[in-house]
Protein backbone atom coordinates (compact mmCIF):
# COMPACT_ATOMS: atom_id res chain seq x y z
CA UNK A 1 0.00 0.00 0.00
CA UNK A 2 3.09 2.26 0.66
CA UNK A 3 3.93 1.85 -2.76
CA UNK A 4 1.05 3.05 -3.95
CA UNK A 5 0.80 6.00 -1.59
CA UNK A 6 3.78 6.71 -3.38
CA UNK A 7 2.98 6.13 -6.94
CA UNK A 8 -0.30 8.70 -5.88
CA UNK A 9 1.91 11.53 -4.58
CA UNK A 10 4.82 11.44 -7.59
CA UNK A 11 1.96 11.61 -9.96
CA UNK A 12 0.46 14.52 -8.49
CA UNK A 13 3.47 16.06 -8.09
CA UNK A 14 4.16 15.38 -11.92
CA UNK A 15 0.75 16.53 -12.85
CA UNK A 16 1.22 19.19 -10.80
CA UNK A 17 4.97 20.54 -12.22
CA UNK A 18 3.43 19.88 -16.03
CA UNK A 19 0.13 22.34 -15.68
CA UNK A 20 2.79 25.26 -13.87
CA UNK A 21 5.38 23.92 -17.06
CA UNK A 22 2.14 25.25 -19.47
CA UNK A 23 3.06 21.46 -21.07
CA UNK A 24 -0.27 20.26 -20.87
CA UNK A 25 -1.31 23.31 -23.36
CA UNK A 26 -2.30 22.60 -27.09
CA UNK A 27 -0.25 25.23 -27.96
CA UNK A 28 2.83 24.10 -26.38
CA UNK A 29 1.88 20.37 -27.98
CA UNK A 30 1.58 21.70 -31.81
CA UNK A 31 4.51 23.57 -31.10
CA UNK A 32 6.43 20.62 -30.09
CA UNK A 33 5.49 18.46 -32.95
CA UNK A 34 6.19 21.17 -35.47
CA UNK A 35 9.90 21.49 -33.63
CA UNK A 36 8.84 25.33 -33.35
CA UNK A 37 8.57 25.43 -29.26
CA UNK A 38 10.78 23.16 -27.25
CA UNK A 39 9.01 23.80 -24.15
CA UNK A 40 8.08 19.84 -24.06
CA UNK A 41 11.48 18.58 -25.29
CA UNK A 42 13.10 20.64 -22.35
CA UNK A 43 10.52 19.37 -19.36
CA UNK A 44 10.70 15.92 -20.59
CA UNK A 45 14.53 15.77 -21.04
CA UNK A 46 14.38 17.65 -17.59
CA UNK A 47 12.49 15.02 -16.06
CA UNK A 48 14.29 11.82 -17.35
CA UNK A 49 18.04 14.01 -15.92
CA UNK A 50 16.34 14.27 -12.57
CA UNK A 51 14.64 10.90 -12.89
CA UNK A 52 18.64 9.52 -13.72
CA UNK A 53 20.62 11.63 -11.07
CA UNK A 54 17.54 9.93 -8.31
CA UNK A 55 17.78 6.69 -9.35
CA UNK A 56 21.28 6.27 -9.21
CA UNK A 57 21.84 8.35 -6.62
CA UNK A 58 19.20 6.02 -4.62
CA UNK A 59 20.64 3.14 -6.12
CA UNK A 60 24.17 4.04 -4.86
CA UNK A 61 22.69 4.66 -1.35
CA UNK A 62 21.28 1.37 -1.41
CA UNK A 63 17.75 2.55 -0.93
CA UNK A 64 16.62 1.19 -3.87
CA UNK A 65 17.36 -1.72 -6.46
CA UNK A 66 17.56 -1.09 -10.11
CA UNK A 67 15.75 -3.68 -12.23
CA UNK A 68 16.99 -3.14 -15.98
CA UNK A 69 14.27 -4.44 -18.56
CA UNK A 70 15.34 -6.36 -21.73
CA UNK A 71 15.68 -4.14 -24.88
CA UNK A 72 14.12 -5.23 -27.59
CA UNK A 73 13.88 -2.99 -30.47
CA UNK A 74 10.79 -4.68 -32.52
CA UNK A 75 8.01 -3.22 -29.44
CA UNK A 76 9.61 -0.20 -29.07
CA UNK A 77 9.84 1.16 -32.60
CA UNK A 78 6.47 -0.27 -32.92
CA UNK A 79 5.01 1.61 -29.95
CA UNK A 80 6.78 4.32 -31.13
CA UNK A 81 5.44 4.84 -33.65
CA UNK A 82 1.89 3.87 -32.29
CA UNK A 83 2.65 6.81 -29.41
CA UNK A 84 3.80 9.68 -32.47
CA UNK A 85 0.75 8.71 -34.41
CA UNK A 86 -1.70 9.00 -31.45
CA UNK A 87 -0.16 12.26 -30.28
CA UNK A 88 0.18 13.68 -33.52
CA UNK A 89 -3.47 13.38 -34.31
CA UNK A 90 -4.80 14.24 -31.13
CA UNK A 91 -2.49 16.36 -29.88
CA UNK A 92 -1.99 15.44 -26.56
CA UNK A 93 0.29 12.44 -25.09
CA UNK A 94 -0.89 10.27 -22.29
CA UNK A 95 -0.03 12.68 -19.46
CA UNK A 96 -0.83 15.62 -21.30
CA UNK A 97 -4.05 13.91 -22.26
CA UNK A 98 -5.16 13.61 -18.24
CA UNK A 99 -3.41 16.96 -16.95
CA UNK A 100 -5.59 19.28 -20.22
CA UNK A 101 -8.73 16.99 -18.45
CA UNK A 102 -7.89 18.29 -15.14
CA UNK A 103 -8.01 21.79 -16.85
CA UNK A 104 -11.47 21.18 -18.31
CA UNK A 105 -10.82 20.29 -21.93
CA UNK A 106 -12.88 17.38 -22.57
CA UNK A 107 -11.01 17.12 -25.89
CA UNK A 108 -8.86 15.36 -23.68
CA UNK A 109 -11.08 12.31 -23.10
CA UNK A 110 -10.70 11.16 -26.79
CA UNK A 111 -6.78 10.48 -25.68
CA UNK A 112 -7.56 8.67 -22.73
CA UNK A 113 -10.32 7.09 -24.67
CA UNK A 114 -7.51 6.28 -27.09
CA UNK A 115 -5.36 4.30 -23.94
CA UNK A 116 -8.09 2.48 -22.75
CA UNK A 117 -8.86 1.11 -25.99
CA UNK A 118 -5.08 0.62 -27.69
CA UNK A 119 -4.26 -0.92 -23.65
CA UNK A 120 -7.18 -3.48 -24.31
CA UNK A 121 -5.82 -4.38 -27.65
CA UNK A 122 -2.70 -4.94 -26.61
CA UNK A 123 -3.64 -7.17 -24.33
CA UNK A 124 -5.37 -9.27 -26.26
CA UNK A 125 -2.50 -8.90 -29.55
CA UNK A 126 0.30 -9.82 -26.36
CA UNK A 127 0.26 -13.64 -27.09
CA UNK A 128 0.80 -13.19 -31.02
CA UNK A 129 3.41 -9.87 -31.00
CA UNK A 130 5.68 -12.23 -28.15
CA UNK A 131 6.01 -14.99 -31.06
CA UNK A 132 6.92 -12.64 -33.66
CA UNK A 133 7.57 -8.44 -32.31
CA UNK A 134 9.06 -9.19 -29.35
CA UNK A 135 11.78 -11.51 -30.80
CA UNK A 136 12.98 -8.73 -33.69
CA UNK A 137 16.54 -6.91 -32.25
CA UNK A 138 16.49 -8.53 -28.45
CA UNK A 139 19.73 -7.14 -26.79
CA UNK A 140 19.15 -8.15 -23.21
CA UNK A 141 19.43 -6.26 -20.22
CA UNK A 142 21.66 -3.54 -21.28
CA UNK A 143 22.54 0.19 -20.29
CA UNK A 144 24.77 2.80 -21.52
CA UNK A 145 27.09 2.69 -19.17
CA UNK A 146 27.43 -1.56 -19.21
CA UNK A 147 28.12 -1.47 -23.39
CA UNK A 148 30.81 1.57 -22.63
CA UNK A 149 32.43 -0.15 -19.95
CA UNK A 150 32.59 2.88 -17.14
CA UNK A 151 30.89 4.23 -14.30
CA UNK A 152 27.11 5.34 -14.60
CA UNK A 153 28.04 8.66 -12.78
CA UNK A 154 30.25 9.51 -16.16
CA UNK A 155 27.17 8.82 -18.27
CA UNK A 156 25.21 10.55 -15.80
CA UNK A 157 27.29 13.58 -15.99
CA UNK A 158 27.78 13.59 -19.69
CA UNK A 159 24.08 13.79 -20.49
CA UNK A 160 23.77 16.59 -17.67
CA UNK A 161 26.34 18.45 -19.58
CA UNK A 162 24.48 17.49 -22.96
CA UNK A 163 21.15 18.75 -21.47
CA UNK A 164 22.54 22.00 -20.54
CA UNK A 165 24.24 22.96 -23.80
CA UNK A 166 20.81 21.84 -25.46
CA UNK A 167 18.73 24.13 -23.70
CA UNK A 168 21.21 27.12 -23.99
CA UNK A 169 20.88 26.21 -27.70
CA UNK A 170 16.90 26.30 -27.51
CA UNK A 171 17.32 29.18 -25.50
CA UNK A 172 19.47 31.12 -28.54
CA UNK A 173 17.29 29.82 -31.15
CA UNK A 174 13.84 31.40 -29.25
CA UNK A 175 13.20 27.77 -29.34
Amino acid sequence: MKILIYGLITGLLFGFLMQKGRVVRYDKQLGALRLKDMTIVKFMLSSVIVGMVGIYLLNDLGLVKLSVKTTILGPVILGGLIFGLGWGLLGYCPATSMGALGEGRWDALWGILGMLVGAALFAEAYPALQKSVYTWGNFGKITIPGILGINHWIVIVLFVIAAFLLFRWFEKKGL
